[in-house]
């Protein structure tokens, strides 16, 4: 429940807003293809906290009153978030998304990334059919960025020795750069000076990258969600955990980590020593010291607009983005 409660108030300053949004979002994705309207309503019925639409429709009303703009703006980021979703879920083959089966498990890759492809059109017809010229630059920015990320990850990945400035490159580029084009593109539906929305931009990023490092710790457990999963060792995903790990343990550890992810990354108990021994050479540590760096660099930002009910939604959507349980 604590989980809940910590999304209480953004609820309670943009109630409102976010029915409304709701119905701006049905409305954007609806095809006369009854296949794709068919699962276009399975998508709608399984979106998930709705946490970027939240920061657009906030960052948003920090500048001003909620326009047309800021809602189209908001339908745009959760299009294209959802398209990136689709797509994710056929390249890692997943068959579950949120507890549901994925797009692609009940109607196979084909169909799912022709669904990507639609959700992705949809946005971007949305912004110019309405002359929304900032916002979709903000967006589409994002989504070169996202697929840089990705991509940089996968070429990084195979040699298996990431510095922690490319880490956080992927991390920016895979997570931070939607957050931050979510925030920047609400807030140019109200903010007169272009300093603020980029002042806004800014803040979207900094949360993004302590998000996804939060996302990234997960994978080694914590008394609040039980056992690590290990996922991202079985993956061969550096995370910000191992790769600090790796530059600080003896050579003789670090020569045994390696050849586990590369030979053994599928073993119970060698994943489980390797787990060990991240917890051992204070990788989670370092890594939660700077999940809320950034987090704390993220309220700065905020705190330089003056306080009112909304930065007060805000600064609770940058907490519980670090606090979260899952």
């Amino acid at each position: 429940m604590q989980d809940i409660y910590k999304m209480d108030l953004a609820k309670k300053v943009i109630g409102a807003e976010l029915v409304q949004f709701e119905t701006h979002f049905r409305e954007a994705v609806k095809s006369r293809v009854a296949l794709l309207d068919r699962i276009m309503q399975y998508i709608v019925k399984r979106k998930g906290k709705q946490m970027r639409p939240m920061f657009v429709l906030l960052s948003a009303k920090l500048g001003g009153e909620i326009t047309e703009t800021t809602y189209r703006a908001a339908s745009l980021v959760e299009l294209l978030h959802t398209a990136t979703l689709v797509h994710d879920d056929v390249v890692d083959e997943s068959m579950e998304r949120r507890g549901f089966f994925s797009v692609n498990a009940l109607w196979k890759n084909k169909i799912a990334v022709l669904v990507g492809d639609y959700l992705l059109s949809k946005g971007l017809l949305l912004s110019l059919n309405n002359k929304d010229h900032e916002v979709l630059r903000l967006l589409s920015e994002a989504v070169r960025q996202m697929s840089e990320g990705e991509l940089l990850q996968i070429e990084k990945s195979r040699n298996l020795n990431l510095s922690e400035s490319v880490y956080y490159e992927i991390i920016n580029g895979k997570t931070a750069s939607l957050l931050a084009s979510a925030c920047a593109a609400g807030a140019s539906s109200t903010f007169e000076k272009s300093e603020d929305v980029e002042k806004m931009r800014l803040f979207g990023q900094k949360v993004g990258m302590a998000f996804q490092i939060k996302d990234d710790l997960f994978d080694y457990g914590s008394s609040d969600i039980g056992k690590p999963t290990g996922n991202d060792i079985k993956e061969k995903k550096l995370t910000l955990p191992l790769i600090y790990t790796l530059n600080t343990c003896p050579a003789d550890i670090k020569r045994k980590i390696i050849h586990i992810i590369k030979n053994d990354n599928t073993n119970k108990d060698k994943v489980a020593y390797t787990i060990e021994m991240v917890e051992q050479y204070g990788g989670l540590e370092y890594t939660i010291n700077k999940m809320n760096q950034f987090r704390d660099e993220a309220l700065a930002l905020l705190y330089e607009f003056p306080a009112t009910p909304v930065r007060d939604a805000l600064e609770e959507l940058v907490r519980y983005t670090t606090d979260r349980k899952y």
